[in-house]
């Protein structure tokens, strides 16, 4: 009877820890909806603002040049807030950054809004240093914690969630802006924006969410944080002494994981271009009309998107599996390609197409990225997207200082051909990289095989002793 009772009272047991394990990851997937539904609030009020902020930046001062130096201000802080935001995850919980980035956003706008006219310029560049930055905080905390959050084996179903609602809250944004600058005027716009940042702060103060603090704690399982070197990777950072910037050391950790993220920047520069490039294009289509292009262009290339994600996140749920490093690099190859095409001058419906497909391969990059270097120690991994977020921000600002000079000079589909098409090269050699390390590793496997196969050979006579038969 005893021995029966025993086999009984594990699988009882193994029952139980089954069921409360599916039941932490239940709550934990609910919590991260929630907060994804809180993200895509404050993604909406960033780019209503982006919009709103830019065509009051020109009103107030009636100078491009004002606008130029607003996006450049914006950019610079958010290229200083990921250099310093791994740190900052190694002393803070990704809860305070997300928390505090999204009362300093709110805290801004309240400052614009209430601004008197003299002091309005002062106050606008005060806007363009705490929206960089807070932003890249945010963002950078976020994506780095949520292996935390929901498990390393739903880290793909995670961030392709978190981008659908960013997309989604794209489209509104863009589409809503100019009808609530016009309606309402720029006043009620800000306050709609600061509304935003604290309807998200107040869901993040609401919800436990794990991460930073160097990420050591435990996971939404109930796993502790692994990685492969994550100890040694913490101890080595303590106390600063490490000779090179942890930054750096994060890169390294993985095979190719630098050039990916040099890629990432490359792609920020072509992003440059098509951004740049597209109200100059629309002019070209209607110009009486021209914001008409560029809002059906991103709103089909959002459905693109979000199409994407759904695929993903089916295949991530079925499979436990996501695109990985070559999915990064086929999906930049297709979405630059893209983004070429559309400035052809094919017929609208053949562009619409062009924008879907675009968007479905910027969708798949951005998952198939963020999921890779979730992969890094904890320990490395707040310290890799600060510093991605450095190289796509200096990318993309460097990228529209050029742009803007060339478009002077040649058409749309030649500056946006030559810098998507650096980002195609790169993207080529990435894919070269990560095929080689596969060979490498594959060859590894086989050799090690071989060996296991040839040990305990009769002609070796290393049988454990066996004697080996003579004719």
């Amino acid at each position: 009877m005893g021995s029966a009772d025993g086999p009984m009272t594990d699988a009882a047991d193994g029952g139980a820890r089954k069921s409360g394990e599916a039941r932490d990851t239940e709550v934990s997937e609910r919590r991260f909806r929630f907060l994804v539904a809180g993200y895509a609030v404050s993604s909406y009020g960033t780019f209503l603002n982006m919009v709103a902020l830019n065509l009051f930046v020109y009103e107030t001062t009636g100078r491009a040049l004002a606008m130029g130096l607003f996006m450049a201000v914006r950019l610079a802080s958010g290229f200083v807030a990921g250099l310093v935001v791994g740190g900052l995850l190694a002393r803070f919980s990704a809860k305070s950054i997300m928390l505090w980035a999204n009362v300093g956003q709110g805290a801004v706008m309240l400052v614009l809004i209430l601004a008197p006219d003299g002091l309005l310029t002062a106050a606008l560049m005060a806007v363009s240093v705490v929206i960089g930055a807070c932003g890249t905080l945010f963002m950078v905390a976020l994506r780095s914690s949520i292996p935390e959050m929901v498990g390393e084996d739903r880290r793909a179903w995670a961030n392709s969630l978190s981008i659908t609602g960013r997309s989604l809250a794209m489209v509104a944004g863009f589409a809503s802006a100019g009808v609530v600058v016009s309606l309402v005027g720029y006043t009620a716009a800000f306050v709609v924006d600061m509304a935003t940042f604290v309807a998200c702060a107040v869901t993040v103060a609401l919800l436990p969410i794990a991460g930073g603090k160097g990420a050591g704690g435990k996971s939404a399982g109930g796993r502790a944080a692994e990685g492969s070197g994550a100890g040694k990777d913490a101890s080595a950072a303590k106390g600063g002494r490490l000779r090179r910037p942890v930054a750096f050391l994060a890169l390294a950790a993985a095979p190719g994981m630098g050039l990916m993220v040099a890629l990432r920047g490359v792609d920020a520069f072509g992003s440059s271009s098509h951004n740049a490039a597209l109200p100059i294009y629309s002019t070209s289509l209607d110009a009486s009309n021209p914001a008409v292009f560029v809002s059906a262009f991103w709103c089909v290339w959002a459905l693109g998107n979000i199409g994407a994600q759904q695929v993903i996140q089916r295949y991530a749920q079925r499979t436990g599996r996501s695109v990985g490093a070559l999915g990064f690099g086929y999906g930049t190859v297709v979405m630059s390609a893209a983004f070429i095409a559309a400035f052809a001058g094919f017929p609208l419906a053949v562009t619409a197409v062009i924008a879907l497909i675009a968007g479905a391969a910027d969708g798949l990059t951005e998952v198939a990225y963020t999921s890779h270097l979730q992969t890094l120690p904890a320990t490395l991994r707040g310290h890799a997207f600060g510093l991605s977020a450095t190289f796509e921000n200096l990318g993309f600002g460097v990228g529209m200082i050029l742009v803007a000079a060339a478009l002077d000079r040649f058409s749309p589909l030649a500056v946006v051909g030559w810098s998507h098409g650096a980002a195609i090269v790169v993207a080529v050699v990435f894919l070269l990289r990560v095929a080689g390390v596969r060979r490498a590793e594959r060859a590894g496997r086989a050799g090690l095989r071989k060996e296991e196969a040839v040990e305990g050979r009769p002609d070796r006579g290393d049988r454990d002793g066996a004697e080996v038969p003579g004719g």
